[in-house]
């Protein structure tokens, strides 16, 4: 018999690391919610059609297609069968697909409940996604997104606000040394008009996208592939590598992209939302214009975002955009959107790095009844169900085993709290109660007890 094993790329979750990534949603949640997000919850699956065409060729090929039920292959033809060509077969023996992220569904559902909801909409989802990704570090082919957005508002006070969102939520988290970086696709394009090559923007974009990973030479090669030349990329490096403060960034664009319409209005729209934070104050992130930030995605827009820590070596903890089409896709016209979504596995592995979880989230129970004997036992009971009628996490050792063994099950689960109760305390009412971490001990009355709790 071959040994249990789990797909690569997937992971199974211990009581305390559920406890803990909970700790992360809690956290996030009453952020989106603070900021008038309501939850809502879409199917693991998605029918095949809804995905596909939304995230670009390279995404497309990262959906993990469900192979249709029965007998899959007795309706795909002869002749796509016997060319072995997995892209024309794929539709015929296969309708659905595990969602890719969060924000196709959402468009889907904005559509599909149009006349329901009330605009603009704004709704947060933490749920899990699935991509046919190579796995490493940070990386995994089945993780949570906590997403937010919001459509039918074309103010860029969304903007503004998601960047607040990401502040609060990651110092709340613990983090202290992290960066928003802002972009807008607007001017993405005007650079591709100001090379000549407005055909070409997304192949562009998806290169400068890889800048961190391949380099400026990395970048130079892939553009060259695609069909942009050396003059292109010489206009185009001083722009990629544009250096100093926002609004000197802001400056030189506004001189370089002088003669693009679309390029000037994404200008104007990322002055837009800088100029309000002359009126909100950041915690801890540090806002930067950051012109090598594409988001590849084809569906974005206008502004794009991407969050990175300082603090460890990681790839984004978070990103989003806005997107003026998405929902076009599916019939309904002329509905802006723009959201965020926060990498929570990520934000996980960062935290578990800088031992950012605070001690009580480890916790299953905050007290723990222990007893020498059957008598004690049945003692506990009534004393049990007083605690949790408080509302005080509790549990009684289920066992009549020795005191050692029972204090090692307290230790192990990291129960702050041990109520001991033998001979003595069943005759006086006055409980040892003992705190785990100093090792105190007093006696009490259960009265007492839970005013200390």
């Amino acid at each position: 018999m071959s040994k249990p094993s789990i797909p690569k790329g997937t992971r199974d979750f211990s009581p305390i690391e559920v406890t803990k990534r909970n700790y992360i949603f809690d956290t996030i949640r009453n952020v989106f919610k603070k900021y008038g997000y309501q939850p809502i919850e879409t199917p693991t699956m998605e029918n095949l059609s809804t995905l596909t065409g939304k995230y670009g060729e390279e995404g497309d090929q990262l959906i993990f297609k469900i192979l249709n039920s029965g007998d899959y292959l007795s309706k795909a033809s002869e002749e796509k069968l016997n060319s072995k060509n997995s892209k024309s077969l794929t539709f015929e023996i296969s309708e659905k697909a595990l969602r890719y992220d969060l924000t196709v569904p959402f468009a889907r559902y904005v559509v599909m409940h149009q006349n329901e909801i009330t605009l603009p909409f704004k709704r947060y989802q933490i749920q899990p996604v699935w991509r046919a990704d190579r796995p490493q570090k940070g990386r995994y082919r089945e993780f949570y997104q906590c997403d937010a957005d919001v459509v039918g508002s074309e103010s860029l006070l969304n903007e503004a606000e998601f960047v607040l969102i990401y502040d609060e939520a990651l110092s709340k988290l613990g983090f202290t040394d992290f960066e928003v970086r802002i972009n807008n696709r607007k001017i993405l394009a005007g650079i591709s008009e100001l090379i000549g090559k407005p055909e070409l923007l997304i192949d562009m974009t998806v290169a400068i996208d890889k800048l961190d990973k391949i380099g400026f030479d990395g970048v130079k090669k892939e553009l060259l592939e695609k069909g942009f030349v050396e003059n292109d990329l010489q206009i185009l490096e001083p722009i990629i590598l544009l250096s100093g403060s926002n609004e000197e960034k802001i400056q030189s664009l506004n001189n370089i992209l002088s003669t693009s319409e679309i390029g000037k209005t994404g200008i104007e729209e990322l002055e837009t939302v800088f100029n309000y934070f002359k009126v909100f104050n950041l915690q801890k992130a540090k806002l930067i214009l950051d012109i090598t930030l594409a988001r590849g995605l084809n569906y974005y827009t206008g502004a794009i975002f991407e969050v990175k820590t300082n603090e460890v070596s990681m790839g984004s903890i978070g990103g989003g955009g806005r997107y003026d089409d998405l929902t076009g896709m599916f019939g309904l016209k002329n509905l802006t959107g723009v959201g965020v979504s926060f990498g929570a596995d990520r934000i996980y592995d960062v935290m578990e790095e800088l031992n950012l979880f605070p001690e009580n989230t480890i916790a299953s129970s905050k007290v723990l009844i222990t007893h020498f004997d059957e008598k004690a036992f049945n003692y506990s009971l009534p004393i049990l169900q007083k605690i949790r009628n408080a509302d005080v996490s509790s549990e009684l050792y289920p066992n009549i085993s020795k005191m050692q063994k029972q204090m090692k099950y307290a230790n192990d689960k990291k129960i702050p709290f041990v109520i001991v109760i033998g001979d003595e305390e069943m005759q006086t009412g006055l409980l040892s109660f003992k705190n785990m971490e100093t090792g105190e001990q007093q006696k009490l009355t259960i009265e007492q007890i839970l005013t200390q709790l």
